[in-house]
């Protein structure tokens, strides 16, 4: 593909303003958004690639190069997915720092959307009058905008787990809710996964078209999407392949527990405890003699907040029919505020770091 660098879409508009020139739509984002025009800048360069940076939430974020071709492949496979096609109305109210963000402009400026811009807070729709066809959020924003979340018509939501608190709220809901499989490396989601308004809620993921997927020897996702990476991406996520086109993604390699023999997915027992717990929280293993790695649970919680909480917790949590002995926490531990990335995921591994540390 020869591709052409400094084209748009003729039916792009952004913040209901229409553009004859990539000149016009340059100076208009530098007159309210540095971030916005830095990546446009680099967008209609004649450069091939693009400078992308990762979120940071497994390791110390890093750019990475992205191939433009492959940009724009990831856009038009999300809006034939979708039918999103021009003249579609999108609310753009993720960083655009990352990849989720930049890629709402891509699509926008490729497929001819018409893309509201407000500010990347945790109530996106605090004041937002307007009705959209589509939006991307992350849980937590998707969790302080349920009054209003009507306004969306499809959301996909990424960059964590939609607990299943928040699967029960939007039930309910006119909008179509889609959780998001994908990372940086793959140009956003490379598979989605209905959350709502269906008889029977899947566990699995669907891949889009011309995804293979397949695992590795550690029961790992790999990815073969020529369309929008020119290698494999062989992931740390753990999943079940259900077919060749749908997988359940069951949790991080590099979070696994081994205790005592019995391999502990922290990510499904925080599935089964966000049944109880409506703090955020986590489980992870630390070192113990005769179990190798025992399961601990870290909620945050304020230190006023703590006293008789502890053991109301613990009684709750034996309770909990969808555990098995092997994944009921061995001790609990309180933080008040749980390190972040800038795209607001826990970083595990730091929290737990500052407990120790205490």
């Amino acid at each position: 593909m020869n591709l052409e660098q400094n084209k748009f879409h003729k039916d792009f508009k952004l913040n209901g303003f229409s553009f004859t020139s990539v000149d016009e739509i340059l100076m208009y984002t530098k007159s309210f958004s540095d971030e916005i025009y830095s990546f446009l800048e680099s967008w209609f360069s004649v450069d091939d690639r693009i400078t992308v940076q990762t979120s940071g939430s497994t390791g110390r974020p890093k750019p990475i190069l992205l191939k433009k071709e492959f940009v724009i492949n990831s856009a038009i496979a999300t809006g034939n997915y979708f039918d999103l096609q021009k003249n579609t109305t999108a609310l753009l109210c993720l960083p655009t720092a990352y990849i989720a963000g930049k890629l709402m402009l891509i699509r926008a400026i490729t497929l001819g959307w018409h893309l509201d811009v407000v500010a990347p807070n945790s109530y996106p729709l605090e004041k937002v009058d307007k009705e959209y066809d589509f939006s991307a959020m992350v849980p937590l924003q998707l969790e302080n905008s349920i009054a209003k979340i009507s306004k969306i018509k499809k959301l996909i939501v990424g960059g964590g787990v939609v607990s299943k608190e928040l699967e029960r709220k939007i039930q309910n809901v006119s909008t179509a809710v889609f959780a998001t499989y994908g990372m940086t490396e793959t140009i956003t989601h490379i598979a989605v996964k209905k959350l709502n308004n269906i008889d029977l809620i899947p566990d699995f993921y669907q891949t889009l078209p011309n995804v293979t997927i397949y695992k590795d020897e550690r029961n790992c996702l790999v990815i073969d999407a020529p369309k929008v990476s020119e290698e494999l991406i062989f992931t740390n996520d753990v999943v079940q392949l259900i077919s060749d086109t749908q997988f359940e993604w069951l949790g991080r390699f590099d979070n696994v527990i081994n205790s005592g023999g019995i391999k502990l997915h922290p990510e499904k027992i925080e599935e089964k405890l966000s049944e109880i717990i409506i703090n955020r929280f986590f489980v992870t293993g630390i070192a113990d003699e005769k179990l190798g790695e025992k399961l601990v649970l870290i909620v945050e919680l304020e230190n006023s907040k703590i006293f008789n909480y502890q053991s109301f917790l613990s009684e709750e949590i034996k309770k909990t029919a969808s555990l098995s002995k092997f994944e009921i926490p061995k001790e609990i531990y309180f933080i008040a505020n749980f390190l972040e990335t800038e795209t607001k995921k826990i970083q595990r591994k730091k929290t737990l770091d500052l407990i120790a540390g205490r």
